[in-house]
């Protein structure tokens, strides 16, 4: 299998551009840092056997993110998945924590986001993508994204002064 991309050269400025940005987006969804490195892992697969050049490189980002969020839900209706109990797993002992800035509070009142919040918070965020950009990435209108983020801030001051209250 060939691709057109297949330069040793494109691939790894690809990993390196693009692997923290898919691991924490794999991470949002499946919150285990092991099946989150396999997804990441299954997209940068999926791109070595792609045979159609991307228009510019916003297409090539918002693909690789399409395509991440598609791998992660499929995982998450697997009937294993579906079926296994998870072990618990810390965020501070997480690999992909160790990327993460900002105190585990944050984090972990983002995580227990409802995932359509989750998504475009940590895509705005932690990744610092555009409004359009996440649109794209997620398949929504822009408005819709603008009304996401807008009502996942409310939630995440909501959980946060609750939090500190309830101290």
């Amino acid at each position: 299998m060939s691709s057109v991309f297949g330069t040793d050269e494109y691939i790894s400025q690809t990993v390196a551009k693009y692997s923290d940005t898919l691991l924490r987006l794999c991470f949002t969804y499946v919150k285990n840092s092991s099946d989150a490195e396999d997804l990441t892992q299954d997209v940068f697969l999926s791109l070595l056997k792609r045979d159609i050049p991307f228009e510019s490189e916003e297409h090539e980002k918002a693909w690789l993110l399409r395509l991440a969020i598609n791998k992660c839900k499929n995982h998450l209706k697997s009937g294993w998945i579906r079926h296994s109990t998870p072990l618990d797993e810390t965020l501070s002992d997480s690999a992909v924590d160790d990327n993460f800035t900002g105190e585990n509070s944050v984090l972990e009142a983002v995580m227990a986001l409802p995932e359509k919040y989750r998504t475009p918070i940590h895509l705005f965020y932690y990744n610092e993508l555009s409004i359009k950009e996440i649109a794209a990435a997620i398949g929504k209108k822009e408005a819709t994204v603008g009304t996401l983020l807008a009502r996942g801030r409310k939630l995440l001051k909501d959980s946060m002064i609750g939090g500190i209250e309830d101290e």
